[in-house]
């Protein structure tokens, strides 16, 4: 088998699994017997098993020092591919190949011996990784401090919390410095400070050389530490590409239809007067579908839904200063939306989020987790309405993106009528009284207590 080139930490090629489902015991037993049986008497060999493809097809890279994400919905096949990476799982066919020693965190606490101590349990952790006792010697006070488990280190690891556990597992494969980190949802058990810590720890191993592997349901987690993501949805790579592009994909797979909402819906006469609008001081459409034409408009915005609700238009303003081109930290915004419903809804829900370019999160609120849900009683089909959301900005400077949609829940369901991710750009203006996400209004003083 041909080794990849030096600069490529892992090379999956055409990777696929398939496993053989038996609908009853017995058709094991037919299945060892009966082909053979069949073959020497001339017959055709019959399969009493079905086939399912955990993983068909999948091919990427991962180069030296860049960590790439695995996204998808629970059953994609993120957690058989990482295995296949591994050498646990022998792949049906295609092929792995790898450059250096691999660390990994499949499952919570794997490797570990629940009856040994947490530091015996290091050093054959280490050791398996190849680690003489000497090199464990020099490292092992850097796991316990990272681990930070106190005397727990001396008890049996079946006495250990869930987050224990997963404190000394990051710690014992990320303090040995692996050519290959794998880590399969392990971080989602720690508390926000350990995965602050785990996060810092992951960016100094990408610095030295560390090729990560991130498996993560957390769509920001993918954007902020990922170079590149890659998407499976039934064993199948839907996508491999930048990490935003792949998660509003998956976005899309995980609350939306697949149908896109057509540019141009048919406008069904609503036969209602104008709604009067939320504020003399702006006018938004009622009837045709304007917002693309509005300053601010992000061109590159994703908009999916089933098409019965449709965002026809925006208006924004900073200390009534319409549309303007940059904000100041401080300024109080207007945002208000016109909603066409182009068939009934019940109970809609309408949604803001606000995102850095980089697709973190700052701010997001809808409709149901806010007082005095107006929305409740609106929905009428052919029927149009305003809705206007006031707040004050305190972002730290920089460059953000609005993302707005309707919806309705059903059950544990939500179903998107028309969502527009990232669909408006807003602009912070340079602010040196403050650094970080968002300026707190943080207040300080100080005075002598002594000569």
């Amino acid at each position: 088998m041909n080794m990849p080139p030096n600069d490529i930490a892992i090379c999956v090629s055409n990777l696929s699994k398939c496993y053989q489902i038996y609908d009853n015991p017995r058709d094991r037993l037919k299945q060892f017997v009966a082909p053979c049986l069949q073959r020497i008497a001339g017959q055709p060999p019959k399969q009493y098993f079905r086939e399912f493809w955990a993983l068909k097809d999948v091919s990427f890279e991962v180069k030296k020092g860049e960590t790439v994400g695995i996204i998808g919905r629970n059953g994609s096949g993120k957690s058989t591919l990482l295995q296949m990476i591994c050498g646990t799982l022998n792949p049906t066919s295609g092929s792995v190949q790898t450059n250096g020693r691999i660390a990994a965190l499949l499952e919570l606490g794997s490797g570990f011996n629940p009856e040994f101590t947490g530091r015996e349990n290091v050093y054959m952790n280490a050791a398996v990784l190849g680690l003489n006792n000497e090199e464990i010697d020099a490292r092992f006070d850097d796991i316990v401090a990272f681990a930070d488990i106190g005397d727990f280190i001396e008890q049996p690891v079946k006495t250990y919390s869930s987050g224990m556990v997963v404190r000394l597992a990051f710690a014992v494969q990320s303090q040995l410095e692996p050519d290959i980190l794998i880590v399969d949802e392990a971080l989602s058990v720690g508390d926000a400070k350990f995965q602050a810590k785990c996060f810092e720890q992951l960016r100094q191993l990408k610095e030295n050389g560390t090729s990560i592997l991130l498996v993560t349901h957390s769509s920001e987690q993918i954007v902020t530490h990922c170079s590149t993501a890659v998407l499976l949805n039934n064993g199948i790579q839907l996508e491999t590409g930048e990490p935003r592009r792949v998660v509003n994909r998956y976005m899309d797979l995980l609350f939306g239809k697949e149908k896109k909402l057509p540019e141009n819906a048919p406008h069904q006469s609503t036969g209602l007067p104008a709604p009067p609008p939320v504020e003399a001081a702006y006018t938004l459409s009622i009837s045709e579908d304007i917002f693309s034409t509005r300053s601010g408009y992000n061109p590159h915005e994703y908009r999916w839904g089933d098409g019965t609700a449709t965002i026809l238009d925006y208006y924004l303003a900073a200390d009534n200063d319409p549309y303007p081109s940059a904000i100041t930290t401080g300024q109080t915004i207007c945002l208000a939306i016109s909603v066409r419903f182009n068939g009934g809804l019940i109970r809609p829900i309408l949604g803001i989020t606000i995102k850095t370019k980089e697709g973190v999160t700052v701010y997001g609120v809808n409709s149901e987790t806010l007082e005095g849900d107006d929305l409740i009683k609106l929905g009428r089909s052919g029927s149009v309405i305003q809705a206007e959301a006031v707040f004050t900005c305190r972002l730290a400077p920089g460059d953000y993106f609005i993302s707005l949609g309707i919806a309705t829940k059903h059950g544990e369901e939500v179903i998107p009528h028309d969502r527009r991710y990232d669909s408006i750009h807003l602009q912070l203006r340079p602010d040196n009284t403050f650094f970080g996400l968002a300026d707190l209004g943080l207040k300080m003083n100080a005075k002598q207590v002594t000569a």
